[in-house]
């Protein structure tokens, strides 16, 4: 298994172009925000009739997923898991505050289309595919990328 550094470093070679970065930095945080909206979209009969809590913020198939997400990052590295964890949460009470006004499932479609669509305009600047074509694991490494470069020492 990889560590998170080498995962950073072959994610790095095709994330070289100052204006790529740039919109990897907004594009990623958008895109992986976008997918708890969609999931929170996602009826919950199932989960409130298994786990009564009656608790929508934390009742909802974003959590499950982004459980199973932890655990990823959490065989990566227990201090890139609680950053994840933590915008995660934020995602979660964002999305379910923005459900409250408009339809959740929409917006999270028109985020994710013209976020998608700048990380490949951004790989078109950078003159190289994105990695997560090679291996699928990238699109989870995206995210912990993005928040080792804005918000840890270099």
């Amino acid at each position: 298994m990889k560590t998170l550094d080498q995962w950073f470093e072959e994610y790095a070679v095709s994330h070289q172009n100052p204006k790529n970065k740039a919109i990897h930095y907004i594009c990623v945080p958008a895109i992986f925000f976008s997918i708890v909206g969609l999931l929170m979209s996602i009826p919950t009969t199932f989960l409130n009739n298994l786990l009564h809590l009656n608790q929508p913020i934390i009742e909802n198939w974003a959590v499950v997923v982004l459980l199973f997400v932890l655990i990823f990052y959490i065989r990566l590295s227990i201090s890139m898991a609680i950053k994840i964890a933590i915008f995660s949460m934020l995602c979660v009470i964002l999305n379910y505050y923005i459900g409250q006004f408009v339809p959740l499932w929409a917006f999270s479609i028109g985020v994710f289309v013209v976020a998608w669509i700048g990380q490949f305009y951004g790989h078109n600047i950078e003159g190289k595919k994105p990695s997560f074509l090679k291996d699928i694991q990238f699109l989870l490494i995206g995210p912990a990328w993005v928040v080792q470069n804005l918000f840890s020492k270099k």
